[in-house]
C-alpha cells in the first residue's frame, strides 16, 4: 500500500506542478531558516564545553549593588587567586588571566624572532599562570605542560603561530623580543594547539605571571583590580555553600581590609551588600552580556530560536492553507475512493504520505538552500559555521524531523479532505472548504502578526543604528588617521610626530593610547578632592594620559580654563577634568582645584561619549604626557590619497623594515556596534523570508475563498457585477485580517524593541510611524498578493461556476 500512496503522491506533484512547487518552496525557506538559525545557536551553546573538567571550572565574579544598579566584574587584585587557593580546601587549583591593554605585554605587541629583524604586529597577548595550563588540560604540540611557563619571562604560543613564526621545527627554547626590547627576551616554554572557535579564550601568546610585576609592589596590592581569576574545584563541592564562605572571607578578610589600607574609606559601604559568585566557565560566553567584554548574549539566542520557530509554524500554516486550498480538486477523487471501498483510515494514510513527502522533499531542498546561503549567513551572523556532514547525528535528526514536521503539517488536510461524504462530492453539492473560517483566519492573522512584528524591529534596530552614527559625540571622529604600533619608534616618536606636523594636509597630531573607541587603554581609578577624603565618598572614573595637542586632534571643546602648554613647567602635574566628574565631586568653581593623588585641575573640557553609547558619560581626568603606541592624525579630507602616502613615507624614514599600520576613527567607531548592525542584518534578511512565507500563505487562503465562493462570483456576474467590485468584495476581507495583525503585531513590538533600546542611554524613540510604516508595508504586500486571485476569479467565465446547477 506505502508503494501505492507514494505512486498517487507522486501523480499530484506531476499534475500540479506549480501548486507543487509552491508548496515545497515555502516549506523549504521556513526549513532554511531553521537549519541556519540552528547551525548558529548550536554553536553558540558549545561554547567552553570541550576542557575535561568543563564543569568544575567557574570564573569568579564580583557582583556590587552601585547607586541602584547591580555591576558584576571579573577582575580581582593580583593576590586574590593565591589567597582563594590558600583559604578553601574546595579549591584544587586557582589561576589569573591578565589582558589588559593598558599594561605592556598584554594586549598587542609587535614581535619578533630573536635571529630577524622585522616586526609582526600580533593580537591576543595575555599574562597568565602556569595553574591555567594545567586547569584547563590545554593539549600541547611542543614542550611539557607542567613546567611551560614556570621560569620567568617564558611564553607560551599557539600551533598557528608556532607554523608561522617557525615552520617545520620545535620552537620550545627559541628567543622572541616584544616591541624591540631586546633587554628582556621571552623564551618560549611552549607550543598549545589552537584554541577552538567556541572558547571564549581567543589567545595566542600566554605570557608567564612567574616573577612578574606590573609595577613594585603590584604582586601584594590588594586596591588594584586587573586580574580574571578561574578556579577548578574539587568533585562534590557545594557550590551554594562555598559561595556564601567564598564572599565572606576574601570581602572581610582582604578586599576590605585592602582597601581601607590605601585610603579608601567608603570600602566597608561600597561592599556592604556585595557577593563575590562562581560563573561557571561553560556561561561565560553567553552569560556575560552585563560585563563588559567581547562574548555572546543568551537573550539573542532565545531571540533567534523564536524567530526560526515562528518561521518554521508559518511554513507549516501554509502546508495546510495550500492543502486545504485545491480540495475541491480532491473532493471526487476521495468520493469516488470511498465509493469502491477506501476506508478513511486508508485516506488519512494516503494524505499523510503525502505531506511526508513533501516534507522531505522540501528537507531536502531546504538542506542545500541553507548549504548555498550559509557563506551570506556566516557574514551577517559574524560565524564561520559549516553544516557537521561528518557528525553521525546530523542525519537522522534530518530524517527525524523531516517525518514529524510532515506529520504534524499533514494531520489537519488529511482529516479534512478524508471527511468529504461521497454522495455529496458526486452530486456536485460540496461546499468545497472548511467551515471553520476562524481557523483558516487565525493562521493567517498569526502569520502577518510575526511578519510585522519582524518589520517593525527592523525598522527600530535601524533607526538606533543611525541615532548612533549620527549622534553629536562630543568630538570629531571624522578624518582622523589612528597609527598603530608606534610604540617600536622608542623615543623617536615625538620626532615622528613633528615631522608629521610638516606635512601641509595634517591639522594635527597627537601621541596617546587613550582614544573614545573600544579597543583602546582604559583603567578604572577613584577620585575624591583633597581635603575631603574623609567626608566624601570617592568617585569612579577613567584617567587618561595624553599630549598638548590631544584636544585639538580629537575636536574637544573646554568648558573653562586652559589646554596644556609646554612652556608651563607646572603643568606636569596638572590635569584636565570631564563635566560630569566636576559635577560628581560637586566642585562649583573646578579651576585650582586639587584631586587627592592626581593633580590641580587647569581646565574642565566639555562632556563627550568615549565609551559606547549603552554606557552614561563616566567621569574622566586627562593627565599630560606620552603613551606611545599610537599616534592620531587629523587631516585634510580633500587630499586623503596623497596624505596617506606622505605618512606612509614618514613612517618609513623611522622604521624603514616595517609597514605603517592605520586604521580611521569612524572606521573604529562603527565597529563599537558591529552586535547592533548584525542584528539589523538578521532581523532584516528573517523579516523578508516571513514576508515571502507569508505571502505564499495568503494567496492559498486566496485562492481557497474564491474556489469556495466561485458559484456566488458567478451569479453575481450574471447580474451585472463588475470585476472592480467583485474584486474588491475578495480583497476587503484579508485587508481586515491583515489589519487586525498590525494591531496585534504593534504592541507585542513596542515591548519588545522598548525592552532592547533599555540597553543603551542614549537611544531613538519608538514613534507611531514606525508602526504606521510596517502596517502600509504588509497591507500593499498583501493587496498585491490577494489580488491576483480576486482578479483571476473576477474575470473568470460565470458559466463555468454556474454549469452544475
Amino acid at each position: 500500500m506505502i508503494k501505492n500512496y507514494l505512486k498517487i503522491a507522486i501523480r499530484q506533484l506531476r499534475k500540479q506542478k506549480m501548486y507543487a512547487a509552491i508548496k515545497v518552496g515555502g516549506f523549504a525557506l521556513g526549513i532554511t531558516a531553521c537549519l541556519l538559525i540552528g547551525l548558529y545557536i548550536m554553536e553558540e551553546l558549545n561554547y567552553d564545553k570541550s576542557y575535561p573538567d568543563t564543569a568544575r571550572i567557574y570564573r569568579i565574579l564580583s557582583t556590587v549593588p552601585i547607586d541602584g544598579k547591580v555591576q558584576r566584574g571579573p577582575s580581582f587584585p593580583a593576590p586574590f587567586s593565591a589567597a582563594v587557593k590558600s583559604n578553601f580546601p574546595e579549591v584544587e587549583k586557582s589561576a589569573r588571566i591578565m589582558a589588559s591593554a593598558l599594561f605592556d605585554g598584554a594586549g598587542s605587541n609587535e614581535l619578533r624572532r630573536a635571529d630577524r629583524a622585522e616586526n609582526n604586529h600580533e593580537e591576543g597577548f595575555a599574562y597568565t599562570d602556569q595553574a591555567l595550563l594545567d586547569m584547563l588540560k590545554l593539549p600541547m604540540v611542543y614542550g611539557d605542560r607542567s613546567n611551560a611557563l614556570a621560569e620567568p619571562f617564558t611564553m607560551v604560543i599557539t600551533k598557528k603561530k608556532a607554523d608561522k613564526y617557525f615552520p617545520g621545527i620545535n620552537p620550545v627554547g627559541k628567543i622572541m623580543y616584544l616591541n624591540n626590547d631586546t633587554k628582556q627576551p621571552y623564551k618560549i616554554g611552549g607550543v598549545i594547539q589552537d584554541f577552538p572557535s567556541t572558547s571564549h579564550l581567543q589567545f595566542d601568546f600566554f605570557l608567564t605571571m612567574t616573577g612578574k610585576e606590573l609595577w613594585r609592589g603590584e604582586q601584594t596590592d590588594w586596591a588594584a583590580f586587573n586580574y580574571d581569576t578561574y578556579i577548578l574545584l574539587k568533585p562534590g563541592t557545594n557550590i551554594a555553600m562555598f559561595q556564601k564562605k567564598l564572599t565572606n572571607v576574601t570581602l572581610n578578610n582582604y578586599i576590605i581590609p585592602g582597601l581601607l589600607n590605601v585610603g579608601f574609606k567608603a570600602a566597608r559601604t561600597l561592599f556592604a551588600h556585595a557577593t563575590i559568585d562562581l560563573q561557571p566557565i561553560s556561561d561565560i560566553h553567553l552569560k556575560s552580556y552585563d560585563i563588559p567584554g567581547s562574548h555572546g548574549d543568551i537573550r539573542f539566542i532565545w531571540l533567534f530560536g523564536a524567530v526560526a520557530g515562528f518561521i518554521l509554524v508559518i511554513a507549516c500554516i501554509n502546508f495546510v492553507n495550500l492543502s486545504t486550498a485545491k480540495s475541491a480538486n480532491r473532493a471526487k477523487e476521495v468520493g469516488l475512493r470511498k465509493v469502491v471501498g477506501s476506508t478513511r483510515v486508508s485516506l488519512i494514510k494516503q494524505f499523510l504520505t503525502e505531506s511526508m513527502l513533501f516534507s522531505f522533499l522540501s528537507f531536502a531542498l531546504g538542506t542545500i538552500l541553507a548549504l548555498g546561503l550559509l557563506p551570506y549567513f556566516n557574514i551577517l551572523a559574524g560565524k564561520s559555521l559549516t553544516i557537521p556532514w561528518g557528525s553521525p547525528w546530523l542525519i537522522p535528526i534530518i530524517v527525524i524531523a523531516a517525518f514529524i514536521i510532515g506529520i504534524i503539517a499533514g494531520v489537519y488536510p488529511a482529516f479534512y479532505l478524508s471527511a468529504f461524504k461521497p454522495a455529496s462530492v458526486l452530486k456536485g453539492s460540496i461546499s468545497s472548504g472548511s467551515k471553520n473560517s476562524v481557523l483558516r483566519n487565525g493562521l493567517v492573522v498569526f502569520q502577518f502578526t510575526t511578519s510585522v512584528i519582524l518589520i517593525i524591529c527592523t525598522i527600530v534596530v535601524y533607526n538606533q543604528m543611525q541615532f548612533i552614527l549620527n549622534k553629536d559625540l562630543g568630538y570629531d571622529k571624522n578624518q582622523v588617521v589612528v597609527i598603530q604600533g608606534a610604540n617600536i619608534l622608542g623615543n623617536d616618536v615625538k620626532n615622528f610626530k613633528n615631522e608629521l606636523l610638516k606635512i601641509s594636509s595634517v591639522k594635527s597630531a597627537s601621541i596617546s593610547d587613550y582614544l573614545p573607541v573600544e579597543g583602546t587603554k582604559r583603567n578604572g581609578n577613584t577620585f575624591t578632592v583633597e581635603g575631603r577624603e574623609k567626608i566624601d565618598a570617592g568617585v569612579g572614573g577613567q584617567s587618561w594620559v595624553v599630549d598638548n595637542d590631544y584636544l585639538k586632534t580629537m575636536g574637544l571643546k573646554l568648558a573653562e580654563g586652559r589646554n596644556f602648554d609646554p612652556a608651563v613647567t607646572t603643568d606636569s602635574t596638572a590635569i584636565i577634568i570631564n563635566e560630569t566628574l566636576a559635577k560628581k565631586l560637586n566642585i562649583k568653581h573646578p579651576l585650582g582645584t586639587k584631586i587627592t593623588n592626581t593633580g590641580t585641575i587647569i581646565g574642565v573640557v566639555k562632556d563627550f561619549n568615549f565609551e559606547s553609547l549603552r554606557d552614561p558619560i563616566g567621569g574622566l581626568v586627562l593627565h599630560w604626557g606620552i603613551s606611545p603606541s599610537i599616534v592620531t592624525v587629523k587631516v585634510n579630507a580633500a587630499k586623503m590619497q596623497s596624505t596617506m602616502a606622505s605618512i606612509s613615507a614618514t613612517w618609513k624614514k623611522f622604521s624603514p623594515s616595517e609597514p605603517v599600520r592605520y586604521t580611521f576613527l569612524d572606521e573604529r567607531f562603527i565597529i563599537m556596534y558591529a552586535d547592533v548592525q548584525r542584528m539589523g542584518h538578521i532581523f532584516t534578511s528573517f523579516a523578508i523570508l516571513a514576508i515571502i512565507i507569508a505571502c505564499l500563505g495568503l494567496f492559498a487562503l486566496a485562492a481557497f475563498m474564491a474556489e469556495q465562493r466561485s458559484k456566488e462570483i458567478g451569479i453575481r456576474k450574471v447580474l451585472g457585477a463588475s470585476v472592480e467590485s467583485i474584486t474588491r468584495l475578495l480583497s476587503v476581507d484579508f485587508i481586515k485580517l491583515v489589519a487586525l495583525s498590525i494591531v496585534i503585531a504593534s504592541p507585542i513590538a513596542w515591548w519588545a524593541m522598548n525592552k532592547w533600546l533599555q540597553d543603551f542611554t542614549y537611544r531613538t524613540t519608538i514613534t507611531w510611524w514606525i508602526f504606521a510604516a510596517a502596517g502600509l508595508v504588509a497591507i500593499v504586500i498583501a493587496l498585491a498578493t490577494v489580488s491576483f486571485q480576486s482578479i483571476k476569479a473576477a474575470i473568470a467565465n460565470p458559466i463555468k461556476a454556474l454549469k452544475s446547477e
